[in-house]
């Protein structure tokens, strides 16, 4: 049987696909950076979402300020 790509991913997966942490992965969505979609009570993120991001010059932090200062 071929393989079949994955275009959704789970938080864990798009955290290891990216080199971050779930906490990080969970940032980026509540900030809107990654686009998901909810199949019952999972989140799963867009594979095209990841690649954009992937790509992308991120200067900001990627955790809020007020985790930083803590």
């Amino acid at each position: 049987m071929p393989e079949v790509e994955k275009w959704l991913f789970t938080r864990k997966e798009a955290a290891f696909s990216l080199g971050l942490s779930v906490r990080s992965v969970d940032y980026l969505i509540s900030n809107r950076d990654l686009e998901t979609r909810r199949v019952g009570r999972k989140v799963l993120v867009i594979r095209e979402s990841l690649r954009l991001f992937a790509r992308g010059n991120h200067t900001n932090p990627i955790r809020p300020q007020a985790v930083a200062e803590a």
